[in-house]
C-alpha cells in the first residue's frame, strides 16, 4: 500500500472522527446558533415599538422611521444569496462570530445617531449582519448533531424567530419606555456581543463544505425543485406580512380595544412557538404535505378574522394564525434542504434573501391594498397568496424525503 493511500486513509478516519464528535456534542452548538437568530431577528424588528421617540429625536415622520425596518429587510434579501460565493472556503465559525460583531457595532452606531442618515447607515450594517447569519445558521444543524435529531435542531434553531416576535420585540419597547430608545439599542448590542463571544467558546470549528461561485447560486435557481420551494415561500410570506402588518386595523375595526388586542397578539406569538415546533416534526416525515397544511391553515385563519374580526372568532382565528404561520421557516429550511442536499449552505442562503425580500414586497403590497380597498380586504388578499402557495406546492416538483434518498441509495448498491 503507498504512502499516500495511507495519508487518504488516515484523513479520511481522521475527519470522521472531528464529525462524530461534534454531531454528538453538538447541542449547546444548536442553542448559541438559536440565540444568534433570536438577536439578528430582535435587532432587525427593534424599530417596531420605538417609532415615536426615535422620529422625534432625529425629527423626521414616523413613516420615515418606519423605513428603517424596510432598509434592514431589503439590504438582508440582497446580501444572503451573495454571502456563501463571497466567503469561499472561510471558516463559518469564524465567519458568524464576526457577523454578530458587526451587529453589536451596528447597534451601538443606531443607539449613538446623532441624525437620521447615520441611523440608516446603522441599519444596513444591521440587513448585512442578519442575512449573513440568517444564511449560514438556517442550515448548519445537519453538522452539529446525529442525523436522527436534525428535524429537531433545525425546529430549535428557527424558534429563535418566533420567541424573538413574542419576547424580543416588546422586550426592547419596554426598554425604550424605561430608559429611552438608544438605551434599548446598547442592551441588543450588548446581547450581540454576548452571542459572538459564546460562539466562539461553543460552535467547533466549521469549514466550508463546498465552495459555490455566482454560477452555481444561478444554477441552483433553475433547479425546479428549489424553484417551487421559492416560489411558494414568497406567496406564503408575502401573503402573511401584507396582513400582519395591518392586523392592528382590522381588529379595531371589530371594535377591540387596545389591551384585548395587545392579548390576542401575545397567544399569537405563542401559538407561533408552537407551530415551529410541530412543523419541525412533520416536515421531516413529509415537508410537502406539511408545506401545503401550512397553507390551507393560513388561508383559512385569514378568511376567518375577516368574517369574525371580534370575540371568539378572532381569538380562535389569531391562534391558528399563529401556527401556521410559526411553522413556514422551518418548513422552508426542510424544503430547501431537502431539496438540494449537495448545497444546503447555498439554498439555505438562498432561502434567506427570498423569505426577507416577500417580507418587504407583503408590506409594500398590503399598504397597497389598504389604502385601495380598506383594511378587512388585505385579509381576502392574504388567502388569495395563501392558496396560490397550495397551488404551486400541488403542481410543482417537489424534493424527495431523505428517507426515500436512502433507500434509493441502499437498492442501488
Amino acid at each position: 500500500m503507498s504512502v499516500p493511500s495511507l495519508f487518504r486513509r488516515a484523513t479520511r478516519a481522521e475527519l470522521e472522527i472531528m464529525t462524530q464528535t461534534v454531531r454528538t456534542t453538538g447541542w449547546p452548538a444548536v442553542l448559541v446558533v438559536a440565540a444568534g437568530i433570536f438577536t439578528v431577528v430582535t435587532a432587525e424588528m427593534m424599530p417596531v415599538g420605538l417609532l415615536t421617540p426615535i422620529a422625534s429625536a432625529l425629527a423626521v415622520s414616523e413613516g420615515a422611521a418606519g423605513q428603517t425596518l424596510t432598509i434592514t429587510g431589503l439590504v438582508a434579501a440582497v446580501s444572503a444569496p451573495l454571502v456563501v460565493p463571497v466567503l469561499g472556503r472561510a471558516d463559518r465559525r469564524r465567519v458568524l462570530v464576526a457577523l454578530m460583531g458587526l451587529l453589536a457595532l451596528a447597534n451601538l452606531l443606531a443607539a449613538w445617531s446623532p441624525v437620521f442618515a447615520v441611523l440608516v447607515g446603522a441599519r444596513v450594517l444591521v440587513g448585512v449582519a442578519m442575512g449573513g447569519v440568517w444564511a449560514i445558521a438556517a442550515g448548519i444543524a445537519v453538522r452539529l448533531v446525529p442525523a436522527a435529531a436534525v428535524g429537531r435542531a433545525t425546529a430549535t434553531i428557527f424558534s429563535g424567530i418566533a420567541v424573538a416576535s413574542v419576547l424580543g420585540v416588546p422586550a426592547g419597547t419596554f426598554l425604550g419606555e424605561l430608559a429611552g430608545w438608544r438605551a434599548a439599542f446598547v442592551v441588543v448590542a450588548a446581547q450581540s456581543a454576548g452571542v459572538a463571544l459564546a460562539m466562539a467558546g461553543v460552535l467547533p470549528a466549521l469549514p466550508a463544505e463546498r465552495a459555490t461561485g455566482l454560477r452555481g447560486v444561478a444554477a441552483l435557481v433553475r433547479d425546479p425543485r428549489v424553484a417551487t420551494g421559492l416560489t411558494v415561500v414568497v406567496l406564503l410570506v408575502t401573503g402573511h406580512f401584507g396582513a400582519y402588518t395591518y392586523v392592528r386595523p382590522v381588529l379595531e375595526h371589530g371594535d377591540a380595544g387596545a389591551a384585548l388586542i395587545g392579548a390576542l397578539l401575545l397567544a399569537y406569538g405563542v401559538a407561533g412557538v408552537a407551530g415551529n415546533f410541530l412543523a419541525g416534526a412533520a416536515a421531516v416525515r413529509s415537508v410537502h404535505r406539511t408545506v401545503q397544511a401550512l397553507a390551507v391553515l393560513l388561508a383559512a385563519a385569514v378568511l376567518l378574522l375577516a368574517l369574525a374580526p371580534s370575540g371568539p372568532g378572532a381569538a380562535i382565528a389569531l391562534l391558528v394564525w399563529g401556527v401556521a404561520y410559526g411553522g413556514v421557516s422551518v418548513s422552508a429550511q426542510n424544503w430547501m434542504a431537502a431539496a438540494a442536499p449537495q448545497a444546503r449552505e447555498t439554498a439555505s442562503s438562498l432561502l434567506a434573501g427570498v423569505f426577507n425580500g416577500a417580507i418587504a414586497l407583503g408590506a409594500v403590497s398590503g399598504g397597497l391594498v389598504v389604502d385601495g380597498l380598506g383594511a378587512p380586504a388585505v385579509l381576502g388578499w392574504a388567502a388569495v397568496l395563501a392558496l396560490g402557495a397550495l397551488g404551486v406546492a400541488a403542481v410543482g416538483r417537489v424534493p424527495t424525503p431523505p428517507a426515500r434518498r436512502a433507500d434509493r441509495a441502499r437498492g442501488a448498491a
